[in-house]
């Protein structure tokens, strides 16, 4: 039955009044609340948890009185009664990069919306003192599940290896759509880019790959590599890797035009693919005219490179989407849940085109 509501009694102050937001004796307690509102403790406990059978006036009423008094929940007390901490612990190291800071944003929201909040702990580095350190600080936050980011091999070897005793969902690790992961098709995104580089006419494609410990630097170059051997394309020697900055993109590619000039170049993400954009322009080479240039992530500023980029959008949104999902769903007790990899987009602009010897016969 709907919980009755009950018509607070006016009358004039008989002792001292609800203490509020600015007083200076105890914190307001859960009876004050009540005593505002003119109902019981055990209604606004239930107002408190969402309780679906209490009538909206009496809600209001309550949720009025919790503003005037300053009230706070006793979130450890309400831990110990509930076993739920309504907390997702997330560790990420590296959220000076692109990919990890945008999936922590989508997480977020998600997590937002879905009623949950994130504890957060970040990884100084990639080792198991550090790691067994995060995983201490977010349990003790009572974290009824705890997220990962894994970025590197070492990290997910790290990662895989843990017993901590509630749920651990990985982020962009383990790309193989196994139960509790979570991910981005890198290989179909680095095939995607090559393709569009073959179906344009080059005869092949060079790449210039990011970090080797990165576990999407790998995937991407494995994704690069399987298109041009299913096409029976030439497979060039991969240029020296980058560390994801445009510094290390520009160093690279300076290096690489001094020994050869491809007509197409596929880089392992935007930022890298801008330092190779500078290299081009000061070698004399025109994009896309002489060498076509194709990025991964899709940077905000992707559009605005001179010439705008082609590359390969991340929906890390829908990522952290899906995440939050998989984990509500283990915490439901579907314990072996997984999720299909966020499919992603190929998006050209003006930096690509047909090898010059092409367009020429055209003519």
């Amino acid at each position: 039955m709907p919980e009755p509501e009950v018509t607070p009694k006016v009358s004039a102050p008989t002792g001292p009044a609800a203490p509020g937001p600015g007083h200076n004796s105890r914190p307001p307690r859960m009876a004050d609340v009540a005593g505002v509102a003119g109902v019981s403790q055990q209604t606004v406990s239930r107002v408190l948890n969402d309780f679906p059978k209490i009538r909206p006036a009496t809600r209001d009423r309550v949720l009025a009185a919790i503003e005037q008094t300053g009230y706070r929940r006793n979130v450890a007390a309400r831990t110990l009664v509930t076993r739920r901490s309504g907390t997702i612990g997330v560790i990420t190291a590296d959220m000076n990069h692109f990919g990890p800071s945008n999936i922590l944003l989508g997480l977020e929201s998600a997590s937002r919306a879905a009623g949950y909040n994130l504890s957060l702990a970040g990884l100084p580095e990639i080792s198991g003192t550090a790691l067994r350190a995060a995983v201490d600080q977010v349990l003790d936050q009572a974290v009824e599940a705890v997220v990962m980011l894994v970025a590197h091999w070492t990290a997910l070897t790290l990662a895989q290896s843990l017993r901590i005793g509630v749920p651990l969902v990985l982020v962009e690790g383990d790309l193989s759509a196994t139960p509790l992961t979570a991910g981005v098709d890198q290989i179909a995104g680095a095939r995607m880019a090559t393709n569009h580089l073959l179906d344009l006419g080059h005869d092949s494609v060079v790449h210039l790959p990011g970090p080797a410990d990165w576990l999407e630097a790998s995937a991407r170059r494995e994704g690069w590599r399987m298109a041009l051997e299913e096409r029976a394309r030439p497979i060039p020697a991969l240029m020296a890797e980058g560390d994801w900055s445009s510094h290390s993109g520009y160093e690279a590619s300076t290096a690489m035009l001094r020994q050869c000039r491809p007509t197409a170049v596929f880089a392992a993400n935007d930022q890298m693919a801008l330092g190779l954009l500078r290299a081009l322009h000061e070698a004399g080479l025109r994009v896309p005219e002489d060498v076509s240039v194709v990025g991964f992530d899709d940077l905000p500023e992707s559009g605005y490179f001179t010439p705008p980029l082609t590359t390969v959008r991340q929906d890390l949104h829908e990522l952290g989407q899906r995440t939050m999902a998989l984990v509500l769903r283990v915490l439901a007790g579907e314990l072996d849940a997984s999720v299909p990899l966020v499919e992603p987009r190929l998006i050209i602009r003006s930096s690509t085109a047909p090898p010059a010897h092409l367009r020429s016969a055209k003519k």
